[in-house]
């Protein structure tokens, strides 16, 4: 599977944007995708994720703020982030899980004060 990630940019804090996330295949039968985040001097970490039938699990640090989302008639999947602060900032990686990992190129978000 391979995944075509976008929609990163720069942002000032308490702005918005949103994240799209086209894989090769068929997004309806993915059993579980999502986002991470690498932030500078971190680890990657976990930001959202959703599975097959739809059910969503998110971070304690974006819960609230992101939205993950999917439109299998576009087979594409989204993450709305509302509410931006500085400490969002990183490279956002989409990603799904069929018994291993397949990872997004990545695309940058850069929230300013």
């Amino acid at each position: 599977v391979q995944l075509q990630a976008s929609g990163g940019g720069q942002v000032q804090a308490g702005g918005s944007l949103r994240l799209s996330c086209s894989p090769s295949g068929s997004i309806s039968v993915i059993p579980l995708m999502g986002w991470y985040r690498q932030t500078p001097g971190k680890q990657r970490a976990l930001v959202a994720g959703m599975t097959e039938s739809g059910a969503t699990n998110y971070s304690g640090l974006v819960k609230g703020r992101f939205t993950i989302s999917r439109d299998n008639d576009k087979n594409t999947m989204y993450l709305q982030m509302n509410n931006l602060k500085v400490e969002d900032t990183g490279v956002y990686y989409c990603f799904t899980y069929a018994g291993d990992f397949n990872w997004g190129q990545g695309t940058l978000v850069t929230v300013s004060s």
